[in-house]
């Protein structure tokens, strides 16, 4: 039987399946650079296929996270710059597993889009699996989804999905914190990729200003400022967990300090948090100034220039520091541990 081309065929719907094809033989030597022996499968099948090897695992527990981006998205599509946004979904992903004890293994994506621009969704995969690579995770599938009508032009969205190894003795849960334990926040990358409504409303709605504008305070231009990527701290929690013992781990995300630490500790025990113990970078400044945002709001939307914050024993603080230090990492002593009485809040923010 010969298929004949309808003049109302899929393609003239908005979705070009060759063109699907065509993109997936360009990734494929990009993504293969991810892979690890543990990768038994190639792009372009229905599933990927990770062997577990297990080493010196007695129990293992396979730790799992899903996120996306958000509106920082809005950035990428201002500037037509795609390559760092997959660091940021990776990132963001993976973040999560490790502040568990987990070491990644593998990571996939999901891209959907209105109409597939190929130049624009290989940029996308570029920047995937460069987090990839500094999470040292293998990028072993994903999907790509036409969706005519469903965005606007030249817009998509992407969501993420890491799977981390633990053993079950290892997994660091924050139960075992405790009185006279102390804070060791590691400097963000910046925003990273939460609060971006907002900061977009300050920029652009309230401030009138373009993605190209250069800001003294930044040293670059806001648009530049706005798409740093997210920090990867793989290296820098791995080498941390062979060498010491870490009591609990808290990834500032959306929430900030506020909503994120308060989740490992145990319900006796209160974080003091001494604000004047490090310095935000600039764009927190100018953010609460434009936006004149209390202290409150600021330290509840963003980071502030904390991307974790490590509970550890006090005679390890020194070590820990200098080893963070010595990865290229900025680490500040930012507080302690004290007894928390019922009516107590979990958090105590002190100058």
């Amino acid at each position: 039987m010969t298929y004949k081309k309808r003049k109302d065929s899929y393609a003239d719907a908005g979705v070009d399946i060759d063109a699907g094809k065509n993109f997936v033989e360009i990734i494929k030597p990009i993504v293969s650079k991810t892979f690890k022996s543990n990768v038994l499968s190639d792009i372009g099948g229905y599933a990927g296929l990770y062997s577990l090897r297990l080493g010196n695992i007695k129990k293992p527990i396979l730790v799992s996270s899903t996120d996306g981006v958000g509106t920082k998205l809005k950035i990428a599509f201002m500037l037509n710059k795609h390559d760092t946004i997959g660091i940021d979904l990776v990132a963001m992903c993976v973040n999560d597993i490790l502040v568990q004890g987990a070491t990644p293994l593998f990571f996939l994506d999901y891209l959907s889009t209105g109409k597939l621009n190929r130049d624009t969704a290989v940029e996308i995969i570029r920047g995937i699996s460069k987090g990839c690579k500094q999470a040292k995770c293998a990028l072993i599938g994903g999907e790509t989804a036409e969706m005519p009508g469903f965005y606007a032009q030249g817009e998509y969205d992407l969501a993420g999905f890491a799977i981390g190894l633990v053993d079950n003795d290892q997994i660091i849960d924050g139960s075992e914190i405790a009185i006279g334990h102390q804070l060791i926040g590691i400097g963000s990358s910046g925003l990273h990729s939460n609060g971006y409504s907002l900061v977009r409303k300050i920029f652009f709605d309230t401030l009138k200003m373009s993605v190209n504008d250069y800001v003294d305070e930044f040293g670059r231009t806001v648009g530049e400022e706005l798409l740093e990527p997210t920090n990867i701290y793989a290296k820098t929690l791995n080498t941390l967990i062979k060498n010491f013992h870490i009591y609990g781990i808290s990834h500032i995300t959306g929430g900030g300090i506020i909503e994120n630490l308060p989740r490992i500790l145990p319900a006796n025990c209160q974080a003091i948090i001494r604000q004047s113990s490090w310095t935000p970078q600039p764009i927190f400044d100018f953010i609460k100034k434009a936006g004149n945002l209390g202290e409150e709001e600021m330290i509840r939307t963003f980071n502030n220039g904390i991307g974790l914050i490590l509970i550890v024993a006090e005679k390890d603080v020194q070590d820990i520091m200098q080893q963070i230090q010595g990865m290229g990492e900025k680490a500040y002593q930012i507080g302690w541990i004290e007894e928390r009485k019922p009516k107590d809040s979990a958090l105590k923010f002190i100058d």
